[in-house]
């Protein structure tokens, strides 16, 4: 057993009592002694151990009757805090840097701020804190009445029911004195309730409303030191209070600028923590000097605005550097090659702490010595954080013996002497105007002036546009003002020389709110100066530049405005929406939509959402027409939805019927990512002499395009589909026979070639033919679908007339070299590769330089290749192969022909001469199916004008001729050849004969072909 160790425990308080000042330190040291003896009440000795010791200070009530004069008590675990009693009086005060907390300020209503505090306060925790520095900013606006002292006092008094009160000023007294302005410090943390309750007490007071913004109680959180050009610098703040909002600005030459969301700036919101129930990020993408200052986040609760501010400092470097040389161009014409010329050169940038701009010039010396690249100037600047960033300006240089343009004097503006190819710009712009001009020198002849002058009006909206698309004052009142601006520089277009370079620029205003959009919800007030503005726009004919760079204008300003109407919220108790002289908007958010937009009738079924409609004037003659040959209604509709969750849609659209010469309607869309038109899911329902109907199953911009060239009707069609299903019945039975017949019909090495030849021509044509037919209904098919047709007919067909030249090359070569025939093996390997290769190269060829120039290869509409004009579009890669071969099979029908002709010229009887002229009708009717010479009549369908009385008779006679060919390739293959008549024949009566004999012997024989 082991013996039991019965330790007594006891917890014993000590009291001190002494008439002057001890600290905690000083009772602990008496107290160093591990043990000590201590007598009690019975008079017996007991050794006690500590174990812990800790002083305990407080007030008791037998104290305050037991005489002592003065206790001067250190609060432990309260330093800042020291408490004296004298007689039965307590009082306490806080530290130098101390103040009383709000739970004994709010307790004791007295203990509050520095001052004395005679309430036994002991018991309470914490006693004093460190004074913080917070700081009150309000304005009061009156109801009514101006501003007195009476008023002034009134705040003060409220103020100070706020712990830490220290002082109170006003700043400011404006609009007749009816509005102060006031700054007010305390020095402890107060919570927003306590503040709102003060407030709401001095709005009924005063007779006013009172907002106030403190700093001092939110936490922010910054980079230190000065962060990298382009870097990703991230700025936090926290408060413990749950608030109503949240948001930053930044504070730049005593402006302060709000911040949104955008493609530099990143807001969240989405931080809480337990700790911190309020919380906001902003982070800046790829920063740069313009956004060097001070940040400032924001809390807001009801009229409270709780902020904190810290300084961002970026290193900086120029965002653009725009550099002129003097002289423009450099004339070295006149100059050794040794020699070289000293130009002035001037470098500008923005500077990023004010409006201005910082100019750096330097001088260069540009060398006469010819160069094979062009001579150049470069500026490099450099930060703190040892980044570059370097422009170069390329120096126009006439060297000795080169082409130039002569100087020229043109609207008052002098273009200098200037070397071949090069471009000239002059910052030469009209009162009011910013921007540059620019000419061109083409061999010896000045190009056309283009102007970039833009409005200053307009360009000050452009600048700010961009700062929204990033982030900077991107806020409600500044896009209703960008609009209103937009509105009002357009209606100033009529009266400008040159309205091109503002047209450009307010579509390119579009483009960025259009942008914009996406990250901030803009609302409708902004749709009347929005449509306006789009309207002024297309007022103008948009001249003085070429057509590529009016198609792209006129797409970036479709796609602008369909993608502003697309994300702006609309109020559905207002269904007017807004009409101006080019563009008109309505709305719907019915279920059953039926709205007419510039006499187009619209109607939509939809359970949800909101359907915005747009009808626009005078922008289809200026978009891309990939349609060739077809002309464009002069109305344009888009259509898009808000809030709809429908899966899938159906939207049906009538046009007006226009006065055009065009017969055949096509329903079509605007596709955004090709820049072009097209009618996939698009079918005209019904036309007549008043509307064409179009019924399509998905939303966009939508239009109708007439056509005159469409030489299709029904009867072409069904001539088209009855002569492809007979040849593809012909050309299976053609291969069938030639597989029946094909020992005994190919003995010899012509035979070979031949039928190895016809075979490849009928099972390519039978391929080609069910692709045809496949794609005889486009409208139906998806984009894959309908491009592997337009690849598969172009690869049959190819390889169809690649065999053709085969047949007539080889036959041609019989003829001339009879006594030098081609070995099999040479001839199965040359025409391998040119049956074969040649077409799979040809068509991967064609498809290649498509994708590589951004070209079309395929149209979606016929699940063909395109034809854009005379040796443009991917048919090229179809008609000239086809063309080069034809024409060559035609030449070798024309070498059989004479050389049949001349074998007949030494008998002359007119017996001779008839069987020379059915030999001759023969070889055309034989040879023309299998030389594709009926493809001839394709190229007159190229040739002849849309109005020809014969377009339809050679059209006709194209789809007959071609749509046959199967079957006239059977007739003149199979049943017009003496040894396969003959073989099938015995074939035929081989197996007639077996199944006689079968029936009278009842055993079965066997058929050899080889007798």
């Amino acid at each position: 057993m082991c013996p039991a160790v019965v330790e007594d425990v006891y917890v014993a308080e000590l009291m001190v009592e002494s008439n002057v000042t001890l600290d905690s330190e000083s009772i602990l040291s008496v107290l160093s002694t591990p043990s000590i003896q201590v007598t009690n009440s019975l008079g017996v000795s007991h050794m006690v151990t500590f174990t812990h010791k800790e002083v305990i200070a407080g007030i008791s009530d037998a104290l305050y009757s037991s005489g002592v004069d003065r206790l001067n008590v250190w609060v432990p675990s309260q330093q800042a805090t020291k408490c004296t009693m004298v007689s039965d009086e307590l009082s306490c005060t806080c530290s130098a840097g101390y103040t009383w907390s709000n739970e004994v300020c709010y307790s004791t209503l007295t203990c509050c701020s520095e001052m004395t505090c005679t309430h036994n306060v002991l018991d309470m925790n914490p006693l004093c804190i460190p004074k913080v520095q917070v700081d009150i900013s309000g304005m009061v606006t009156l109801a009514a009445g101006t501003w007195d002292d009476d008023k002034t006092k009134q705040i003060e008094t409220a103020l100070r029911d706020l712990n830490g009160f220290g002082n109170l000023s006003i700043t400011d007294l404006r609009l007749g004195d009816s509005v102060a302005d006031f700054e007010a410090n305390f020095s402890v943390k107060f919570d927003t309730v306590r503040l709102q309750s003060v407030m709401t007490s001095l709005e009924a007071s005063l007779d006013a409303v009172v907002l106030v913004s403190t700093d001092g109680l939110v936490a922010i959180q910054a980079p230190q030191s000065e962060v990298c050009y382009l870097s990703v610098p991230t700025l936090t703040c926290t408060f413990e209070e749950a608030t109503d909002d949240a948001g930053w600005s930044i504070i730049k030459n005593d402006e302060r600028v709000g911040l949104g969301s955008g493609t530099i700036v990143q807001l969240n919101h989405s931080c809480a923590t337990q700790d911190y129930k309020s919380c906001t990020v902003v982070t800046m993408q790829q920063v740069t000097g313009v956004f060097a200052g001070t940040y400032e986040c924001s809390f807001t609760i009801g009229s409270v605005t709780h902020t904190a501010r810290a300084q961002l400092k970026v290193a900086l470097l120029p965002d653009e550097i725009s550099m002129t040389v003097q002289p423009l161009t450099v004339d070295c014409s006149d100059m050794p090659m040794t020699g070289s010329i000293i130009v002035d050169v001037t470098a500008t940038i923005q500077n990023t702490t004010s409006e201005n701009y910082l100019l750096y010039k330097f001088k260069a010396s540009i060398s006469c010595q010819k160069t094979p690249e062009a001579q150049y100037v470069t500026v490099t600047f450099k930060n703190a954080k040892h980044q570059e960033k370097s422009a170069h300006l390329d120096i126009p240089v006439i060297y000795a013996g080169d082409p130039f343009c002569a100087e020229e004097t043109l609207e008052g503006d002098l273009w200098p002497k200037a070397p071949a190819g090069s471009t000239v710009v002059i910052q030469t712009c009209p009162e009011g105007t910013r921007g540059y001009k620019a000419r061109t020198c083409d061999g010896t002849t000045w190009m056309s002036v283009f102007s970039y002058c833009v409005n200053q009006q307009l360009m000050g909206i452009l600048t700010t546009s961009d700062n929204f698309l990033k982030g900077v004052d991107a806020t409600l009142t500044v896009a209703l003002a960008i609009f209103e601006g937009l509105k009002n520089s357009s209606t100033l277009f009529s009266v400008s020389f040159d309205t091109t370079a503002d047209i450009a620029a307010s579509i390119q205003v579009l483009k960025t709110m259009s942008e914009a959009s996406e990250n901030m919800v803009l609302p409708s007030d902004v749709l009347p100066d929005l449509i306006s503005a789009a309207s002024n726009v297309l007022n103008e004919t948009w001249a003085r530049v070429n057509t590529s760079v009016i198609q792209q204008m006129s797409s970036g300003y479709l796609q602008s405005l369909e993608g502003l109407v697309r994300n702006i919220k609309v109020n559905r108790s207002n269904e007017e929406g807004v009409n101006s002289q080019n563009v008109d908007l309505k709305f719907c958010s019915g279920t059953d939509c039926n709205l007419s937009v510039f006499d187009i009738n619209v109607n939509l079924n939809k359970t949800s959402g909101v359907m915005k409609t747009v009808g626009v004037k005078n922008l289809m003659d200026k978009l891309r027409n990939n349609y060739h040959e077809m002309e464009h209604s002069s109305l344009l509709l888009s259509v898009t939805l808000e809030d709809c969750n429908d899966s899938q849609l159906g939207i049906t659209l009538e046009f007006p019927k226009e006065k055009l010469n065009y017969t055949n309607p096509f329903c079509v869309f605007w596709n955004t990512t090709g820049g072009e038109w097209s009618d996939e899911g698009c079918l005209v329902q019904m036309a007549d002499g008043n509307h064409t109907v179009c019924k399509c199953d998905h939303l966009t911009s939508f239009s109708v395009l007439m056509s005159g060239d469409d030489a299709s009707d029904d009867t072409l069609d069904l001539i088209t589909n009855v002569g492809l299903g007979l040849s593809v019945c012909s050309l299976l039975i053609f291969l069938t026979v030639e597989f029946l017949v094909w020992s005994a019909v190919v003995k010899t090495n012509l035979s070979h070639f031949r039928h190895t030849a016809m075979v490849n021509i009928a099972m390519f044509l039978l391929l080609a033919d069910i692709s045809f037919l496949a794609s005889t209904s486009p409208e139906i098919l998806s984009d894959t679908s309908c491009f592997v047709l337009a690849v598969c007919k172009h690869l049959f067909f190819m390889a169809m007339f690649c065999w053709m030249l085969v047949m007539s090359v080889m036959l041609v070569h019989q003829l001339i070299f009879v006594f030098s025939p081609l070995r099999k093996r040479v001839f199965m390997f040359l025409s391998s590769i040119v049956g074969y290769l040649c077409p799979v190269l040809i068509v991967g060829c064609s498809y290649v330089y498509c994708k590589y120039t951004s070209k079309p290869y395929h149209d979606t509409a016929t699940c063909w290749l395109v034809f854009e004009k005379l040796l443009h579009g991917s048919i090229h890669a179809f008609l000239l192969p086809v063309g080069t071969i034809t024409f060559a099979n035609l030449f070798s029908m024309l070498v059989v022909i004479v050389t049949l002709v001349k074998t007949s010229v030494p008998d002359s009887s007119k017996a001779d001469d008839k069987e020379t002229a059915k030999g001759i009708l023969k070889v055309v009717l034989v040879l023309t199916p299998v030389f594709g010479v009926t493809w001839v009549i394709g190229f007159f369908l190229l040739i002849l004008d849309k109005g020809h009385p014969m377009l339809t008779v050679t059209s006709y006679a194209f789809t007959i001729l071609n749509s046959f060919q199967g079957v006239f390739i059977l007739l003149t293959g199979c049943f017009a050849e003496q040894k396969v008549r003959e073989e099938l024949l015995h074939l035929i009566m081989a197996k007639t004969k077996g199944k006689s004999d079968s029936a009278k012997n009842f055993t079965s024989t066997t058929y050899t072909k080889d007798k």
